[in-house]
C-alpha cells in the first residue's frame, strides 16, 4: 500500500463548492450548520406522474444572491457547449484554485498538474434533449456540441483547458462514490511523483427527467414528502424511504506540504488516507453487514497510520434509505468497535440531497471543515432514530461544537464500489 510521507503529508489548499445550498464553500457551511436545506420543489420540468418532485437544485442567482449565475465563470459564446454538470464543475474549480492561488504559466508547473474530475451520470439533461430534438426535428437540427456536452469526462477536460492543466487528467465513472475516488486517484498521483498538484472532485447536473424518473422507477427516491420538500431527506431516522436527488460540484486542490510552503499557501486540513474496495454483492445495495465499506474504511485507516479510536467524526454516506443507512451504520460498527456517543456520525445529505457523484468531494469539504472549525454538522430532520444508528452520536437536527483531529468520509455507490477518506487537522 502507498502511503505518504508523515514528514511531507498531502494537503488541501484550496475548495469550491456548488451545491443546493448556494455557490461557494462559505454558502455551503453556513447554511448547513444553521441546519438549513437546499431541498426544494422540482421546477426543471413538469413532474406530474413522476414519484418525486422535489430535488436538491442550485439555486439561481436570479433569485437569491447566492446563486449560480454560469456567466460569473464562464465566457458567454461557451456556455452553449457544456451541460449544467461541467458548468458547475468550472464554477467550483475556480473557487478552489483562487483559495489555493494556484494559476500556474510556466509549462513545467502546468504539466505537474493534474485533472480529476469525476461524474456519475455525465449530461442527461443534454442526452434526454437530444432525444426529444431527433424525435421532433430530425437528427440534423442537433447541436455540433451535443456530444462533447455530454461526456462524463468533460467537466475534467474544460478545466483543464481553461487553466492550461497539462499532467494527468481523468474521470471515475463511478456512481455516487466517482468524486472520492477521482480524490483518491489524485493523492496517488501525488505520492507517485506524477503530479505536484491535483485538481480533484467531482460535478453533476442530472435532475432531469431520464434520472428522477429511473430512480423512482427502481424506488430510490422518496415520495413522502412532495409537499415539504424541507423535510424530505431523512437519513437514520425510522420515518427514511428514499433519497432526495441533487446536483452540484465540488472541487479540491490537493498538494505536499513542503509544496504549498515554498509557494506560500495555506494548508487547510490534511488528506491522511484513503481506501476503496468493490462489495462484489449486489447492483444496488450493499451487504447488510457492510463487509465491501469495512475495507474500504480500513484501508484508508490503515493509510493514515490510525487507530480506529482516533478518529472523531464521520461524514456518513447515508442517503435516507434504510436499506442503505443500516447497513453503513452495520459497517461503522465493525470497524469502530467500542465506540458510542463520543464517535459523531452525522449525515449532511439531509441538509444538500444527494449529489451522487459530486456526493464525495461535497462532503470531503464538509469534512475539512468540521476540522477547521471545531463544529460539526448536524443530521437535519432526525426525528426518531434507527436503534441501530442511535448507539452513535448523529449529532441531531442541530450543529454542535466540538473538536476533532480527524475526520473520515464515507461513499458509496451502485455496482458495489466504496471508497472512505480520512482527513486531518493541521
Amino acid at each position: 500500500m502507498l502511503k505518504p510521507d508523515p514528514a511531507d503529508p498531502i494537503v488541501v489548499t484550496g475548495m469550491g463548492a456548488v451545491s443546493p445550498m448556494g455557490v461557494g464553500v462559505e454558502t455551503l457551511w453556513t447554511r448547513l450548520v444553521a441546519g438549513e436545506s437546499g431541498v426544494v420543489r422540482n421546477d426543471r420540468f413538469d413532474t406530474t406522474g413522476f414519484t418525486s418532485g422535489i430535488a436538491g437544485l442550485v439555486p439561481s442567482k436570479a433569485d437569491v444572491p447566492h446563486g449560480f449565475d454560469p456567466a460569473d465563470f464562464i465566457d458567454g459564446k461557451e456556455i452553449k457547449k457544456m451541460d449544467l454538470f461541467i458548468q458547475y464543475g468550472i464554477g467550483a474549480a475556480a473557487e478552489a484554485l483562487n483559495q489555493a492561488g494556484w494559476h500556474p504559466t510556466s509549462p513545467e508547473d502546468q504539466a505537474a498538474t493534474a485533472t480529476i474530475i469525476g461524474s456519475g451520470v455525465g449530461g442527461s439533461p443534454v442526452m434526454a434533449r437530444a432525444v426529444e430534438i431527433i424525435q421532433e426535428k430530425g437528427p440534423r437540427r442537433l447541436s455540433p456540441f451535443t456530444v462533447p456536452s455530454f461526456l462524463a469526462n468533460l467537466a475534467a477536460g474544460w478545466i483543464s483547458i481553461l487553466h492550461g492543466f497539462k499532467g494527468p487528467i481523468g474521470a471515475p465513472v463511478t456512481a455516487c462514490a466517482a468524486s472520492a475516488q477521482a480524490i483518491g486517484d489524485g493523492m496517488r498521483l501525488i505520492m507517485t511523483g506524477e503530479a505536484e498538484v491535483a485538481v480533484v472532485g467531482g460535478a453533476e447536473g442530472s435532475v432531469d427527467p431520464i434520472s428522477i424518473g429511473g430512480f423512482g422507477a427502481s424506488r430510490a427516491l422518496t415520495s413522502s414528502h412532495n409537499d415539504a420538500p424541507h423535510l424530505a431527506s431523512r437519513p437514520f431516522d425510522k420515518g427514511h424511504d428514499g433519497f432526495v436527488l441533487a446536483e452540484g460540484a465540488a472541487v479540491l486542490v490537493i498538494e505536499k506540504l513542503s509544496h504549498a510552503k515554498a509557494r506560500g499557501a495555506i494548508p487547510l486540513a490534511i488528506l491522511a488516507g484513503y481506501g476503496t474496495s468493490a462489495d462484489a454483492y449486489h447492483l444496488t445495495a450493499g451487504s447488510p453487514d457492510g463487509a465491501g465499506a469495512q475495507v474500504a474504511m480500513r484501508n484508508s485507516l490503515k493509510m493514515a497510520g490510525l487507530e480506529p479510536s482516533q478518529i472523531g467524526y464521520v461524514n456518513a454516506h447515508a442517503t435516507s434509505t434504510q436499506v442503505g443507512d443500516n447497513a453503513e451504520i452495520a459497517g461503522i460498527t465493525a470497524v469502530f468497535p467500542g465506540r458510542g456517543k463520543d464517535l459523531a456520525v452525522s449525515s449532511t445529505k439531509s441538509a444538500t440531497g444527494h449529489m451522487l457523484g459530486a456526493a464525495g468531494a461535497v462532503e470531503a469539504i464538509i469534512s475539512v471543515q468540521a476540522l477547521r472549525t471545531g463544529i460539526l454538522p448536524p443530521t437535519i430532520n432526525l426525528e426518531d432514530p434507527e436503534e441501530v444508528a442511535d448507539i452513535f452520536d448523529l449529532v441531531p437536527k442541530v450543529a454542535k461544537p466540538k473538536a476533532i483531529d480527524y475526520a473520515l468520509s464515507n461513499s458509496f455507490g451502485f455496482g458495489g464500489v466504496n471508497a472512505s477518506l480520512v482527513f486531518a487537522r493541521i
